[in-house]
């Protein structure tokens, strides 16, 4: 496989800003991700007869003016909007799915899907990938994955295992569920933090998503935590009752109903800083998990693993050493 300066394991958010920062600043970088396509929870599940569901993030929020920004930027090429959801507050998602936030971020990027990295070493100089498929080899190594399988990537002896162990992340079981026309709409979104289905939103109210009878429930993290080895068929058969219960449907009216495992889906201990950096400056790790349970977060930790390394490759060009 091809020896490359930068590469980053995760196509992800967190990926996904740090390669575009690194990229735009001239950079050489590749981006490896084990699934067919680019978002990690910024995901869009297509189904039969043109369904289609958010089953990850349901949208995203913007505090600081750089994500702000890049929100801007997507919305302006109509990859983007704002979904009022009832609660007065107005959020954005993707246009036609969620996942297309990513695909525009993802836009002309070194991008290699389906190469499930399984560990990583460090080589004679810089890192080795070693996939199912084969070895690539890289200068600068970004791991984006959530913090748990980017230490079962680095081995539990590797400096920076320690200080990721102390990341905490808390499970979600999703369920995507489709409906008969003329379905009760109750209401478009409900949080209930203390309820078994802590988010429950009608998908299909989201713009550019047709007119379909689409509803999406998260159970909460201790339910999930209790349910999260059953089969994707026993969940399923569990939360479409409950979805049913809250929305005032008739489970045998559901014409579509599967549910996904997100096993690293809400961060409830983060690192506390913007990335995690090994000794020799050439191993960074980062995401959501860094700072807090927001997709803004996991922006904010790509971008800031993309800084510190243009910041250092300026200092040895200076010095007279290579540069990117």
């Amino acid at each position: 496989m091809p020896d490359i300066d930068i590469a980053i394991i995760g196509a992800g958010l967190a990926g996904l800003a740090c390669a575009r920062a690194l990229t735009d600043a001239g950079a050489a970088v590749v981006v490896l991700d084990k699934s067919r396509g680019v978002g990690g929870r910024l995901a869009t599940r297509r189904a039969e007869g043109g369904l289609q569901f958010d089953h990850g993030a349901q949208f995203v929020t913007s505090r600081q003016p750089g994500f702000a920004s890049i929100l801007h930027e997507t919305g302006c090429a109509e990859r983007a909007a704002e979904w009022e959801d009832g609660s007065g507050a107005g959020h954005v998602v993707g246009v036609p799915g969620m996942n297309a936030l990513a695909k525009h971020l993802a836009s002309g990027l070194d991008i290699w899907t389906g190469v499930h990295a399984r560990r990583v070493e460090p080589a004679r100089v810089g890192w080795s990938i070693v996939t199912e498929t084969g070895e690539w080899r890289c200068n600068k190594l970004v791991l984006t994955a959530p913090a748990p399988q980017a230490m079962a990537l680095l081995g539990k002896a590797h400096p920076l295992a320690e200080e990721l162990a102390a990341v905490r992340m808390a499970p979600c079981l999703a369920l995507m569920a489709a409906f008969e026309p003329g379905a009760p709409r109750p209401f478009l979104a409900r949080r209930d933090p203390e309820d078994a289905l802590a988010w429950i939103a009608r998908d299909g109210s989201k713009p550019g998503r047709g007119d379909a009878e689409t509803w999406v429930a998260h159970a909460s993290p201790v339910w999930s935590a209790e349910h999260l080895e059953r089969s994707f068929e026993d969940i399923a058969e569990r939360m479409l009752p409950m979805l049913c219960e809250r929305i005032g449907a008739d489970p045998g009216t559901a014409i579509h109903a599967v549910a996904h495992r997100w096993r690293y889906a809400l961060v409830t201990t983060p690192l506390g800083r913007s990335f995690a950096r090994d000794a020799s400056g050439t191993l960074f790790a980062g995401g959501d998990w860094c700072l807090g349970p927001r997709a803004e977060a996991a922006w904010e930790s790509g971008t800031a693993i993309a800084e510190d390394i243009l910041g250092a490759a300026a200092l040895r060009e200076s010095a007279g050493g290579w540069s990117l």
